[in-house]
């Protein structure tokens, strides 16, 4: 049965169940909505710790945003694409 528990376990978790390194990152600009509802928010943030200190990207973020908010980052070298395509 531990096996299949370990098997569950979320990509953000290693073997024993501790979360992964995560840098945080303050958010700069909101610069829109997307997704077919607008759920998800495209924002700028600047990362505040680890190699990629002062690097500023976009990044997706679900639920509310505002100006000045700390989110965690477990990844930094993928940023989001700008959302300025159109429909095809």
């Amino acid at each position: 049965m531990a096996e299949k528990e370990t098997k569950k376990q979320s990509s953000n978790t290693d073997l024993s169940g501790k979360l992964l390194k995560a840098y945080p990152a303050e958010i700069v600009e909101l610069s829109g909505r997307e997704g077919t509802k607008q759920v998800v928010t495209l924002v700028r943030c600047k990362v505040l710790d680890g190699k990629d200190a002062g690097k500023i990207m976009r990044r997706n973020v679900y639920g509310p945003t505002r100006v000045g908010d700390i989110i965690m980052l477990t990844q930094t070298e993928i940023e989001a694409s700008s959302g300025k395509r159109g429909r095809k």
